[in-house]
């Protein structure tokens, strides 16, 4: 009855706010989440978690490495796995291509159980060439997870330990987002390996005031759900829309949303990758940047490293962090999950990270957009032709 009164009152928007809880029977009330900064943050909470855990360790990964990251977080599992410890790991197969046969051999014999999504070779069960897994979720006895952009692998970690420094963004989430992200993994494992894991029991306790909506995507199925909470979020926004996207390349939807936002008086920003490591992502989604520009959405391009989140902010209420990447594979292809979280201090907190952000990326006008070389045009126009492929 309580939880009633308090959703009716969401459903009455603060003035100028937006209404942001059109879609508020999708929130879990009572989960706290905080916001982890870069690969070494995460990398630390995440083998804290690990090690405090008695019953279940799940981790789903697109890329695992055995790497100095992936060899911590194997040390990590195993030690686990050997006290009894019911530890399962899901990585994709193409995220995974270089990983090391020997190294999985020892997380078998340390009695952690592998799940290799999607098989890239035509003659293995399962196999798949476009379908791939892109989430990001590790769960600790179905009621602490952590979810967002970082990946098992050094390109991640500091550069002072010897990584890439990638700049990126996880949250650490406790209360039932976490065991919605675990039902999401127990999902996964059982379609492609048909065991099914029990659940574990729902959690009675709330631990914090933070409304989350674990949105995620399954292939074919409800392809368009992220997508979607995107598009309302711009829809209601009064005021300002902060966005950072590492794969920048949205569709006609998304631009429409961006720039109906602009047009409307809403300050909308979003803060793109400079230096790529995917350069045929990097140019395509360069060549919508005139029309973004030309429709009042103000863009700056992150100086390096390479910029790997995937977050925004909107009206300091609503926010999202996950895996969903702005481009067709994220829409069409892939298996994403993002938390759309309802929480006044950390949207101020992930705010003022992209403020930070913001001070050391360079503003793009539109003026000297215009003037750049016309070799750069021409790259850009060649492969926003196979945007739909990426």
């Amino acid at each position: 009855m309580r939880w009633t009164r308090f959703k009716r009152r969401l459903r009455r928007p603060a003035p100028g706010s937006g209404d942001f809880t059109q879609d508020i029977d999708k929130f879990l009330p009572g989960n706290r989440v905080q916001l982890l900064h870069e690969g070494g943050e995460t990398f630390r909470a995440m083998w804290k978690a690990i090690d405090s855990a008695r019953r279940t360790i799940h981790l789903e990964t697109y890329i695992l490495r055995n790497d100095q990251a992936g060899q911590e977080c194997g040390q990590h599992l195993m030690a686990k796995a050997r006290e009894g410890v019911s530890v399962r790991v899901i990585y994709d197969s193409f995220g995974s291509l270089a990983l090391d046969p020997a190294y999985l051999m020892q997380l078998r014999n340390a009695g952690v159980r592998l799940l290799e999504y999607h098989p890239v070779a035509p003659w293995r069960p399962r196999w798949a060439w476009g379908r791939r897994d892109h989430r990001k979720i590790l769960v600790i006895d179905s009621a602490q997870a952590f979810t967002g952009g970082v990946n098992i692998s050094d390109e991640h970690a500091p550069i002072a330990d010897g990584g890439s420094g990638w700049h990126d963004c996880h949250v650490a989430v406790q209360g039932p987002a976490a065991y919605e992200l675990d039902r999401l993994f127990r999902a996964v494992w059982f379609k492609e390996s048909r065991q099914w894991i029990s659940l574990a029991d729902y959690p009675e306790s709330l631990a914090g005031n933070s409304l989350v909506w674990v949105a995620a995507n399954h292939e074919f199925l409800h392809r368009h759900r992220i997508r979607r909470a995107y598009v309302n979020a711009l829809r209601a926004a009064r005021r300002e829309v902060l966005i950072t996207n590492a794969y920048f390349l949205p569709d006609h939807v998304i631009r429409r949303a961006l720039i109906a936002a602009a047009r409307r008086g809403v300050e909308v920003k979003v803060l793109v990758q400079g230096i790529s490591d995917v350069p045929s992502v990097w140019h395509a989604g360069r060549h919508l940047f005139d029309q973004l520009l030309r429709g009042g959405v103000r863009l700056f391009e992150w100086p390096g490293p390479v910029l790997h989140a995937k977050t925004a902010v909107a009206d300091g209420l609503w926010c999202t962090v996950g895996s969903y990447n702005m481009d067709h594979r994220s829409l069409r292809h892939n298996l994403e999950v993002n938390l759309h979280i309802l929480d006044h201090e950390l949207a101020a907190d992930m705010r003022a990270r992209f403020q930070r952000d913001m001070a050391n990326a360079r503003e793009l006008k539109l003026h000297e957009w215009r003037c750049r070389h016309w070799t750069h045009k021409l790259r850009e126009k060649f492969w926003t032709q196979f945007r739909y492929f990426f």
